[in-house]
């Protein structure tokens, strides 16, 4: 069995009883049956009774193990009763929701069951009543009935039998914790006395011998003692005591009193606990002195997370010495609001190793609120703090919790299989439910291995695989299971085992026992264990009360032995190595935002006798990263022998650094698995964190040369658009972060010449910008407020850039000159966005210049057009008249340089030739 302990209670039979709250109860034996039985309180049950509304009731249910047929109790068959007083009948008492049955207990052939809100009248005049409490003794074989209501006589709202038992003598002990204005109280008599005392028809009997606590100061006034009671030996004498719980008292922390001898002790847990809510007694270390266990289930535990929160306690104290309790460690709850301890109950010995057994309930526990059941096993110490059974209720809540376990009784043997059983009331769902102890089988395993030194070079056993044999090394087991026990089926069946190999440091390993020993396995210093796994066989038969047997749960279920690897060694097969490590870098800094390329050189050596098993090359780095792994292991041998040199190189990045670290450190190590010597130095290289970023500042203007005055360009007074200044010049400034590292805070200073010679240079119209730029001036942009054009500037990622527009202002006095505009631009950058910041911060300059190229000036040579019409005219008119003077001149008239035609003719080719 590898899984929790097995289950020692096993869900037998439920039981429904309508409308009905559940307290359960049952006798050891009752003398005229020939078999045990159950008795089960109904609180809320209707009954006969003449005009009486859910009186409650109480039902016998004799065990079978086939069918279990239940039938009511009729302890009281009256309705409310009335007395005659001065000729006037008054209600003497009012039954109706008087809660009969929640308090239900035996002793031998007597039952005694409890209506702890039975009300009666306290004075015939007046019609208020009290909830005084009132029970019921069953004697005789149930042939006779005795009615005990102590707390008649003046108590107040006392609800006698809010809580009882029966001490083992027969004494009949109830607590009362509304008396005395909620003081509470506790009421002791024998059984025998109070029978004797009854008398029908009297509502107020003197009991002989009976004990009660009496009415204490106004300051114990809201204590509620006798909210719950138990009966136990605690002063030596050889007589029970009482004790009672205070839940309330002690200023709200709650206490513990015997009433017998005056022992009260509480403790300071936590306001509001319920110390005292629940108390049990009963010898859980078997030391022959009675033990007490006292719940406290509204106790406040502070979590992991600081905050307190609702688990509950039990706490047990062992008796060492008559009046003499030793608090041990309590058991605490695990479920928040679950009431952990409002029920305790003693089981008796059901795993029979000589220590009884507690059951305590969560009701509210558990998925759904469905209630659980703890089952605590006792031993030499007290009760073990872990629980060896977890019984879940199966019903969720619904709009009322099913309460599992708000009455829990045990201790007595049901089905007469020699194995306390356990009964389970679940109120909220009107059930009980019997759980049957099945039997315990105490079983023992040996197991032998040999040889426990393994030689892997002797492979002395073949591992066949398909056609193949291999040659492996193996070992010998043997071993061997016993089981016994009480009670037990003839048959228990065939014990299943298993057996397994653990290699590498105890993990489970693949290999099978009849795989043998190969070379392939990597961990040869570890031992090798040979676990044995055993249970019981669940197909066994059952005995012959249907109940399959299991395996004690304090059985080693898991028997282990363990072999070695012969190792070349010596022969004391112990390796103690030497391992040197040197470690070296090839860069002494990195850089904030950059990728960091980086190159380890390692040196590792083995100095020593005996080699190095498992030796790994072990890389820490110390800095921050997002999703990074910040470790590296390189396998150097298995082993790394004697004598061995290695070098080896990493080259790999360091991206994406935080600046939370100046420095970033890398350890280097060998690690080996050898016992002596397994480590070397750890060797450490560390790199400075640098902030650097370069920085570019450019710059241009555009255009790059102006004329002045432009053409066609006329001086103005009044102007409205940028065209009446002038030329326009736009500079360009660029600032460029090259990187590696960001920065944040950079002043960017721009001046330039507004005026020269006390005359209006440049009139400044705006600034326009790109990235995260804010820009201010000491000068107005466009003071006189023109209209503008728009200006498109191109962007260009990881750059911020700046653009100033001005204008060449007509006041600059006209010269016959050049002018060269000269700006110049300054950045500095202040701040880095990193809690490192850099020893020097970038900062530079850079100058634009424009040429200013004046104009010619024309403006007052100008010649008007009309005159210049007017010239062409006259200049036509006296060209005329200058032609028409030679023409009658004759100067156009030329004479012909040949003479006349015929002189022409007579001229000869020859003359003409030679001419």
């Amino acid at each position: 069995w590898t899984g929790p302990p097995p289950p020692i209670f096993g869900l037998i039979k439920k039981c429904r009883f309508k409308n009905a709250w559940l307290y359960v109860s049952h006798p050891p034996c009752l003398s005229f049956l020939c078999s045990a039985s159950v008795l089960v309180g109904a609180p809320k049950a209707s009954t006969r009774q003449f005009n009486v509304t859910e009186g409650g009731s109480v039902f016998y249910c004799p065990w079978s193990s086939s069918q279990t047929n239940c039938h009511t109790i009729e302890f009281d068959l009256k309705g409310d009763r009335n007395v005659l007083i001065n000729d006037t009948n008054y209600q003497a008492d009012f039954k109706s929701h008087q809660w009969f049955g929640a308090t239900v207990r035996s002793h031998g052939d007597t039952i005694l069951a409890c209506a702890p809100l039975y009300s009666w009248r306290t004075k015939e005049d007046i019609p208020q009543s009290d909830a005084t409490g009132s029970c019921y003794l069953s004697v005789e074989n149930f042939t006779n009935f005795v009615e005990y209501a102590p707390c008649r006589t003046g108590q107040g709202y006392c609800q006698g039998g809010f809580s009882a038992d029966f001490t083992t003598d027969g004494k009949v002990v109830l607590g009362g914790p509304g008396s005395y204005f909620w003081q509470g109280q506790v009421i002791s008599a024998a059984k025998e006395d109070i029978i004797r005392a009854y008398y029908p028809g009297y509502f107020i009997q003197a009991v002989s011998g009976q004990i009660q606590t009496k009415q204490a100061h106004s300051l114990k006034d809201d204590s509620y003692q006798g909210y719950s009671v138990a009966a136990g030996e605690f002063s030596g004498d050889g007589v029970e005591d009482f004790v009672a719980g205070v839940p309330k008292g002690h200023m709200l922390y709650g206490s513990v009193r015997s009433l017998n001898h005056h022992f009260h002790f509480g403790f300071y847990l936590s306001m509001g606990s319920y110390f005292g809510y629940a108390v049990a007694t009963t010898d859980i270390n078997s030391d022959g002195m009675v033990d007490l266990l006292v719940g406290a289930p509204m106790l406040m535990v502070r979590s992991s997370h600081g905050r307190p929160e609702e688990m509950g306690q039990v706490y047990v104290y062992l008796q060492r010495s008559p009046l003499n309790l030793e608090p041990r460690l309590p058991l605490t709850g695990t479920q928040v609001f679950g009431r952990f301890g409002s029920t305790i109950a003693p089981l008796g010995d059901l795993n029979l190793d000589g220590f009884n057994d507690v059951a305590i309930s969560c009701p509210f526990g558990g998925e759904d609120q469905q209630g659980l059941v703890y089952i605590y096993n006792g031993y030499s110490e007290g009760l073990r703090q872990k629980p060896s059974q977890v019984i879940r209720g199966q019903w969720a809540a619904g709009t009322i919790p099913a309460s599992f376990g708000f009455a829990l009784r045990g201790a007595k043997d049901l089905d007469m299989n020699g194995y306390p059983d356990l009964i389970v009331g679940a109120f909220g769902i009107n059930k009980a439910i019997l759980y049957r102890s099945r039997p315990i089988v105490n079983a023992s395993a040996s197991l032998t291995v040999s040889p426990t030194m393994i030689n892997p070079e002797e492979k002395n056993c073949i591992l066949t695989s398909g056609n193949s044999s291999i040659p492996v090394s193996c070992v010998n087991l043997s071993f061997c299971i016993s089981a016994d026990g009480k009670h037990l089926p003839k048959n228990l069946g065939e014990p299943i085992f298993h057996i397994c190999i653990l290699l590498q440091a105890r993990k489970l390993s693949n290999t099978k026992l009849h795989s043998g020993m190969t070379q392939n396995f990597r961990d040869k210093l570890s031992s090798i264990y040979v676990a044995l796994n055993f249970s019981l066989d669940p197909k066994a038969a059952a005995d012959s009360h249907g109940l399959r047997p299991i395996l004690n749960y304090q059985t080693t279920h898991v028997i282990e032995q363990k072999a070695q690897i012969l190792l070349d060694c010596g022969e004391d097969n112990i390796c103690v190595p030497d391992l040197k490590l040197a470690v070296s870098g090839d860069r002494k800094e990195v850089y904030l935002g950059d990728d960091n390329s980086l190159t380890l050189t390692f040196n590792a050596r083995n100095e020593g006798e005996g080699g190095a098993y498992e030796a790994d090359l072990y890389l820490t780095c110390s800095y921050e990263t997002e999703n990074q792994t910040r470790y590296l292991s390189c396998d150097l041998g298995n082993p790394m022998k004697s004598g061995t040199n290695l070098w080896a190189g990493l080259r790999f990045k360091v991206p994406r650094l935080k600046d939370t670290h100046k420095t970033i450190q890398f350890e280097a190590q060998i690690r080996s698995k050898n016992e002596n010597n397994s480590h070397s130095e750890v060797v450490a290289c560390k790199l400075e964190v640098i902030v650097k970023a370069d920085v570019i500042l450019q710059g241009v203007s555009r255009p790059d040369k102006v004329f002045f005055p432009p053409a066609n360009w006329k001086l103005t007074k009044n102007y409205n658009v940028e065209v009446d200044v002038g030329p326009a010049v736009e500079h360009i400034y660029e600032l460029v972060n090259n990187g590696p590292s960001r920065i944040s805070h950079t002043l960017l200073e721009l001046r330039c010449p507004f005026r020269v010679q006390g005359q209006t240079l440049l009139y400044p119209l705006e600034f326009s910008t790109e990235g995260p730029i804010n820009c201010t001036a000491d000068k107005n942009m466009n003071h006189r407020n023109l209209k503008v054009s728009d200006i498109q500037m191109n962007t260009s990622q990881g750059q911020m850039r700046q653009s100033q527009r001005v204008k060449i202002s007509h006041h600059f006095p006209v010269a016959y000159k050049q002018y060269v505009l000269e700006c110049l631009a300054e950045y500095r950058v202040k701040k880095m966005p990193y809690a490192i910041q850099p020893k020097l911060f970038p900062s530079g300059n850079k100058k634009v210049v424009t040429p200013v190229v004046w104009n010619k000036p024309d403006i007052e040579n100008a010649v008007p057009l009309w005159i210049i019409i007017l010239a062409i005219l006259a200049g036509l008119l006296l060209l005329a008249l200058l032609i028409y003077i030679l023409y009658r001149l004759g100067f156009f008239k030329r004479s012909d340089p040949y003479g006349t035609a015929m002189e022409k003719a007579e001229l000869k080719p020859q003359a003409a030739s030679e001419a």
